[in-house]
């Protein structure tokens, strides 16, 4: 063989590899924009976007519909085999799954979530057509990448919705800080994903078209990225809430319990002993002391039922010291008129004594998007469940719409780990109900103690960030392992604790009033600016076809 020959052929070889190769990396580093660390915070809107066009470019350029979902798929399998990596903590070292099955249950889920960035990457060059983003007029390369960003977003909102859904790794949570983050109360996290995947589209669309008579036609789109970017600056002077009542002082505690510590019974007085003592620390002053004590998810880790009598009366001593209620997370068991029910929830501690052998459960909270596996177990895969051991398993869901609780003069909407990532359902969440309170604070309770001192911590705390955002509410997050902290209603993180150590966050705290646009609207206006989107390009596929038919 010649050499000019074998050089060919290592040429061409390293071609057809490159693209699949670029996906796979892309994805990867897409991964790291979640959360700051090792990147740092001002680089994850960046890193984000440059991720993301690495994809477009490939889907622009893939020349049919078969080869962009490849690249898609591959994209979003290293996304989610980088970015949730921390599941295999939970299934291996406490659930006792063998680490291999372990891994494979992890290549299996990434392998699935993939399947939504590989309809979006189809979707596009289904709708763009072969000629992908090489148009002659501006308004042409504006719909291409328009294209792009709604199949991006119209899959992340089929992620968040279908098979009870999973928003994690939403590219809208990158975008906790940065030029975009004034649009959240607008538009929400989905809204979010279009503008950077709009600009991701952009940049690839100008890629493509670069020392070419189309270049110029490129910068269009460009040039409304940057403008999308300078209005969401501009977004962030407008006041679309009020504050609302007297500040007040509520104490975040940190349980910091290791989880394999948490569900031991013979840890159980120790562990107590150490959250009564934490809960109950004298304030600083007098002026400071807090109205409300918040404790994480499943902080007394058994249904209020079996907690002897004892034990309340020990919480009912701190309630009464402090002056103050205490909110905690735990499972509930009660009997309705239906049967049985549990729940895995939330109570209140009250100071006063009500008669009760247990707290009295008039007001109390139901968790109610549950995490599948965890919390319920999905038709098929009881299999799955039953290789595992980990406690708390069938719950029954809360109902949509719950009463808020009230200490002070402050309303609080809870919801509990998981849950604050479903936009839409926060946002509901504070809405005026029936009585016409609109919760002026959000409540995380949150144990995510199962994944260990990783990512998880950090990306959960970025997404709080975003619905604080969204709702103009503050919110305050109560954890057992990290990151408990206090979120103001623009998103940034006012005080916080050091994730895994024990310890008290005493925050003051205002509610607010006032509904944001996202509030009122919910998901509704980003889902029909996409679909027109995808329809328009649709059509100008059609009339396209229809000029060149003879």
């Amino acid at each position: 063989m010649p050499p000019e020959a074998g050089a060919t052929a290592v040429h061409g070889r390293w071609a057809a590899w490159r693209g699949p190769l670029a996906a796979l990396a892309a994805g990867g580093l897409q991964a790291l924009s979640f959360a700051p660390g090792p990147l740092p915070a001002w680089s994850l809107p960046f890193v984000q976007i440059v991720a993301l066009t690495i994809l477009a470019h490939q889907v622009f350029c893939a020349g049919g519909a078969r080869r962009a979902a490849w690249r898609g798929w591959l994209f979003g399998f290293a996304l989610f085999l980088v970015g949730v990596y921390w599941l295999t903590i939970s299934m291996h070292q406490f659930g006792g799954l063998p680490l291999p099955l372990a891994v494979a249950a992890l290549v299996l889920f990434a392998a699935a979530m993939g399947l939504y960035a590989a309809l979006a990457a189809a979707l596009t060059a289904l709708v763009c057509g072969r000629r992908g983003g090489v148009a002659e007029r501006a308004p042409r390369q504006v719909l291409n990448a328009a294209i792009w960003a709604s199949a991006w977003t119209l899959c992340e909102w089929l992620r968040t919705t279908l098979f009870t859904g999973f928003p994690w790794l939403n590219i809208g949570y990158a975008h906790a800080e940065g030029m975009f983050t004034g649009w959240a109360p607008m538009v929400g996290v989905h809204g979010l994903a279009w503008l950077a995947a709009f600009s991701s589209g952009a940049i690839a669309l100008m890629a493509r078209a670069k020392d070419t008579p189309h270049d110029r036609a490129a910068a269009a789109a460009i040039a409304l990225a940057l403008g999308g970017g300078l209005l969401g600056i501009a977004w962030t002077h407008i006041a679309w809430v009020r504050s609302e009542g007297a500040p007040m002082i509520v104490r975040l505690v940190q349980t910091g319990t290791p989880q394999s510590q948490k569900f031991d019974p013979a840890r159980f007085q120790a562990v107590l002993d150490k959250d009564l003592r934490l809960a109950g620390l004298p304030p600083k002053a007098p002026a400071d002391a807090p109205a409300l004590v918040v404790l994480p998810e499943t902080a007394m880790p058994a249904f209020q039922d079996n907690i002897p009598e004892a034990v309340w009366e020990r919480w009912r001593a701190v309630a009464r010291g402090l002056d103050a209620p205490i909110l905690m997370g735990m499972p509930l068991r009660r009997a309705t008129p239906e049967g049985e029910r549990l729940t895995n929830g939330a109570l209140v501690v009250v100071p006063a004594d009500t008669g009760r052998a247990t707290p009295d459960l008039a007001w109390h909270y139901d968790k109610r998007h549950l995490v599948p596996f965890g919390e319920f177990v999905p038709p098929g895969f009881r299999w799955f469940v039953d290789a595992m051991h980990i406690p708390l398993g069938d719950f029954d869901r809360g109902a949509a719409r719950q009463p808020p609780l009230q200490a002070g003069s402050q309303h609080f909407a809870v919801d509990i780990c998981y849950e604050d990532t479903f936009g839409a359902e926060i946002a509901a969440s504070v809405r005026p109900g029936p009585s016409g309170n609109s919760p002026g604070v959000l409540v995380n309770l949150s144990n995510l103690a199962w994944f260990g001192n990783t990512w998880a911590l950090r990306q959960h705390l970025w997404i709080a960030r975003l619905r604080a955002l969204e709702t103009g509410r503050p919110m305050i997050r109560a954890t057992n392992t990290g990151v408990t902290a206090a979120i103001d209603p623009l998103g940034r993180v006012r005080a916080a604790l050091d994730p895994q150590s024990p310890g008290v966050l005493d925050v003051e705290i205002q509610g607010t009033q006032g509904l944001t646009p996202y509030v009122r609207w919910g998901d509704a206006p980003i889902l029909a600016w996409t679909l027109a989107c995808l329809l328009l390009g649709l059509w100008r596929r059609g009339a396209r076809r229809a000029t060149t038919l003879p």
